[in-house]
């Protein structure tokens, strides 16, 4: 009976630094990608400070579009991360933005992540 050929070992510099990314990987939690755009990430932001901002409020601290801000501010409030809310002040309609709690807690768990990261990255130091 015919003995397989042993392949030789070869050592795979690479190997070790795999094994130690994938590690990090597997212990830190999936980025939301819904928060981590910028636009995104800066309407959450600017809403946690604040109990509540309308839309020029945002455009302007911002600096960006109606367009832009509109289809983003619509993204986190499919997600449930905010709330629209729509009224007229005289004839001027005014739309008002708030954080939910679905999105304070995104929101957290996102800047725990950085934080993870940020310590993963500079090898478990503060």
């Amino acid at each position: 009976m015919a003995r397989a050929a042993r392949k030789p070992q070869v050592h795979d510099p690479r190997g070790a630094e795999d094994r130690r990314l994938t590690s990090v990987h597997n212990d830190i939690p999936q980025l939301d990608r819904l928060i981590h755009e910028k636009l995104r990430l800066g309407i959450v932001s600017a809403l946690a400070a604040a109990p509540s901002l309308t839309f020029s409020d945002l455009k302007k601290l911002l600096d960006t579009t109606d367009g832009n801000l509109s289809v983003h501010a619509r993204k986190l409030e499919e997600a449930g991360y905010i709330s629209c809310e729509k009224s007229f002040e005289g004839r001027v309609p005014k739309t008002e933005y708030r954080l939910s709690h679905e999105g304070r807690k995104a929101l957290e768990q996102y800047l725990d992540h950085m934080e993870a990261l940020v310590r993963a990255m500079r090898g478990g130091r503060g």
